[in-house]
């Protein structure tokens, strides 16, 4: 028998977070909350990056298709979360999971290396400064991008298809608010092993190799700063990567805490807290992140909020006339 066709006969279970009513109706609320920010705080940053002509450089090109992640990859689990949550149909179809799990792995893995990116770019700006327009050019620039969204199309590619080998012969209950892998993996009647290195070597090389490049890059980062003589140069060329450093803290922290250990760990409370925070908290941070603590971002919002009140102004006067 076809696997494919096989698991495509019956639907998922999503058992969600918890079975008490009280607290279902307590986390929706929460959720739809964060989702709502979420979605106002990305597009906000997106918008501001757009309309601010200032704002057009690599850091901000960087920072947009950022936002753009984040909101693609909250909607991607929140609002089926909040369905499980507000009614009592837990089901998912076989697509329905496979797809939500597609997603969510190419946009988390597209983030890795988009945040590299950024890391990178942070590295040139403070060590190479003279030769920062031409090294990060439009070109490199898109390169890097379009290499995020490849190597997150191709760890997602690979993990569907390993798991497209399996028969879901067990109770297809997951454990879990949404179709991540480990909890899926549990279903299989058969050896998952081999399907578990290779899911592993993907998964770990993607958070290794873009770790290794953020460490190498805010080594040399501090190593320059340290050099700098006065306080006031210090504290800007450590402000102009500050933000960055402190959501990718937040976003590895939680992401190495879930996946770079085997499957037989996995711990339905500890791990349900951290995906938690990582696929519905951490995309509702990063625009607060940036925009909080970015004088830029608020100069720029400020500067937008002045000249769309003087186009209303000009258009009241002119009305007048």
């Amino acid at each position: 028998m076809n696997n494919w066709n096989y698991t495509k006969e019956s639907d998922f279970i999503l058992m969600g977070l918890t079975d008490s009513k009280e607290l279902q109706l307590v986390l929706s609320v929460l959720f739809l909350l964060i989702y709502l920010v979420t979605v106002l705080g990305n597009t906000g940053m997106m918008l501001i990056i757009r309309l601010d002509a200032r704002l057009h450089t690599p850091m901000y090109f960087f920072l947009t298709h950022l936002s753009f992640l984040d909101l693609c990859y909250s909607t991607v689990i929140t609002p089926k979360t909040l369905q499980n949550l507000l009614t009592s149909n837990k089901i998912i179809s076989f697509i329905g999971c496979f797809t939500q799990m597609y997603g969510f792995v190419l946009l988390a893995a597209a983030e890795c290396f988009l945040l590299a990116s950024m890391s990178y770019d942070r590295y040139v700006a403070i060590c190479n400064p003279l030769h920062y327009p031409v090294i990060m050019s439009t070109r490199f620039c898109s390169a890097l991008l379009t290499g995020s969204y490849m190597i997150g199309t191709l760890d997602a590619t690979v993990n569907i298809l390993c798991m497209n080998t399996l028969y879901f012969c067990r109770p297809k209950v997951i454990h879990h608010f949404f179709c991540d892998t480990s909890p899926v993996l549990v279903l299989s009647c058969n050896d998952t092993h081999n399907i578990e290195i290779i899911i592993f070597i993907f998964a770990g090389s993607t958070l290794m190799v873009s770790v290794t490049t953020i460490s190498a890059s805010y080594v040399s980062i501090l190593s320059t700063i340290l050099k700098i003589n006065s306080t006031s140069g210090k504290h800007k060329a450590f402000s102009t990567c500050a933000s960055h450093l402190l959501g990718v803290t937040v976003f590895y922290g939680t992401m190495i805490f879930t996946y770079l250990k085997p499957s037989n760990s996995y711990s339905l409370g500890k791990d349900q807290v951290a995906s938690v925070f990582y696929t519905i908290v951490i995309p509702m941070l990063n625009p607060l992140i940036y925009s909080l603590r970015n004088k830029e971002v608020k100069n720029a919002f400020h500067r937008i909020i002045k000249k769309q009140e003087g186009s209303v102004l000009k258009f009241r006067v002119t009305l007048s006339n």
